[in-house]
């Protein structure tokens, strides 16, 4: 979702600092960490108990949550969506908890579909392969037969451990940074096109 359907880069980067300031944790920026579960990020910041972790984990979920400003829909995700979406053929896979993922996508209008895999609803989020087969399984296919549209390296490793080809968009990382069967600017480079076999994905 981040990354791919919607930019909240500066929100997210915004967030963390804010959440640093607070916890007394030096960050100067929040580099690889895109698209990892904040409850996988926290632990690695800053020493402390399981307990304290969860608390410090709340506390940026809840700044992420209520800062939506500046959150944009990228090119082409409405329309890979309004093409997807109605053939049951998309599901989103997010490292966002499900209160924060409605709270930015209702900051675009961006309508989901039916399918929304969150980061509380699997034990480990990305790199794990579990989201990615979480929302395969939802949508009644194999992983092995989906495509997973990613931006960030760890979603893109969480793509491959599921068996799923994978799409890496440019738009948080060079490409120098991604590991995909194909790499582009943005879904606006792109169509898909639903077939009787599945779905194309051809040049725009």
């Amino acid at each position: 979702m981040d990354g791919t359907l919607i930019d909240s880069t500066p929100a997210v980067e915004r967030s963390w600092m804010r959440w640093a300031d607070e916890y007394g944790v030096h960050l100067t920026g929040f580099g690889t960490w895109h698209g990892v579960p904040a409850a996988q990020i926290v632990p690695s910041l800053m020493p402390g108990t399981p307990q304290l972790w969860e608390q410090a984990t709340r506390r940026i979920e809840q700044i992420e949550t209520e800062d939506l400003t500046g959150i944009e829909v990228l090119p082409g995700s409405r329309e890979a969506l309004g093409v997807l979406a109605p053939a049951g053929r998309a599901a989103i896979a997010t490292s966002c908890v499900h209160d924060l993922a409605v709270a930015r996508l209702g900051a675009t209008g961006l309508e989901p579909p039916e399918v929304l895999v969150t980061a509380d609803m699997v034990e480990v989020g990305k790199p794990d392969p579990a989201p990615y087969l979480l929302a395969a399984g939802r949508l009644g296919v194999d992983a092995a037969d989906c495509l997973v549209v990613e931006d960030a390296p760890a979603g893109l490793a969480s793509g491959l451990a599921a068996g799923a080809a994978r799409l890496a968009l440019t738009t948080t990382h060079p490409d120098g940074d991604l590991d995909a069967e194909a790499i582009v600017p943005d879904l606006s480079a792109v169509r898909f096109v639903i077939t009787g076999d599945g779905v194309r994905v051809v040049p725009a």
